[in-house]
């Protein structure tokens, strides 16, 4: 059986036991998460979600991305030139279950998108 779930913006086709590199989530290494916003799961196509529905993963591993290079040059006149790079921050799970219905009764933690921003700029 596969889900179609929605975390960090987009979309992932999962089946039990895949490996996926989300948007960063609020777990720590080991723990169990729960995507609630599942919109397909085998056959039952969501309004925009399924009811009861989930997925619950692992936490493998809080990673980064490659990195990606922007490169700006101002044309004619002006020799100006700017680099800038970015490293996306990834979490990696598991997928260890596909929840049709009775996601409410589990008690595991939802899976929430962490702030990038440091402690001392959201005080």
């Amino acid at each position: 059986m596969f889900a179609v779930l929605k975390t960090g913006g987009k979309q992932y086709r999962v089946q039990q036991g895949d490996v996926l590199r989300v948007e960063k989530l609020a777990a720590e290494a080991g723990e169990t998460i729960q995507f609630n916003e599942v919109l397909i799961v085998g056959d039952q196509i969501g309004a925009p979600l399924v009811s009861g529905a989930a997925v619950q993963a692992t936490v493998i591993d809080q990673i980064k991305g490659e990195k990606v290079i922007h490169f700006v040059r101002r044309r004619r006149k002006h020799s100006s030139k700017r680099t800038k790079g970015h490293r996306q921050q990834l979490t990696l799970v598991r997928v260890t279950e596909i929840l049709a219905t009775g996601a409410d009764a589990t008690g595991v933690k939802a899976a929430i998108g962490a702030s990038t921003r440091p402690a001392a700029v959201q005080a």
